[in-house]
């Protein structure tokens, strides 16, 4: 059995934590920042797991690139079916480690055959959405 009681836990912890913002940072940017600010007077715990595990633990690991993990990210979240504001942020995200409009959207089509056409219609519309906020941002050609 592989013990791991010699490493420090705040170190741990401090690690992970960093590890994780960086990587939210990265793929996020001010939306991420958005939601653990949101989370800060009602559950901060909260927002510290959400930097250490989705991504100090998971988005960090070798194996899948950001677009890879962003796009398994909104197939997952679109087939919920009660996850909007995640969603928006995730198709944020996946358009900011190099996934096209024209990618998410097949992603949210190909969620009508496996989680049916509320899901992939609700998706849609969220992608609507950030594409219409981008859009006012900086107009795509």
């Amino acid at each position: 059995m592989v013990s791991f009681q010699h490493l420090s836990q705040p170190l741990l912890e401090a690690s992970r934590f960093e590890q994780g913002l960086s990587k939210l940072k990265e793929i996020d940017g001010a939306a991420g920042d958005r939601v653990i600010e949101s989370l800060q007077q009602i559950a901060p715990d909260l927002g510290r797991y959400i930097i250490e595990f989705p991504f100090g633990d998971i988005y960090s690991r070798p194996g899948l690139d950001l677009k890879s993990r962003e796009i398994a990210t909104i197939a997952a979240l679109a087939a919920l079916g009660n996850a909007h504001p995640q969603l928006k942020v995730h198709i944020h995200g996946a358009l900011n480690v190099g996934c096209s409009r024209e990618e998410v959207i097949e992603v949210l089509m190909q969620m009508a055959v496996y989680a049916g056409f509320p899901a992939a219609l609700n998706g849609i519309a969220a992608a609507g959405e950030v594409f219409a906020e981008r859009d006012k941002e900086e107009p795509h050609n």
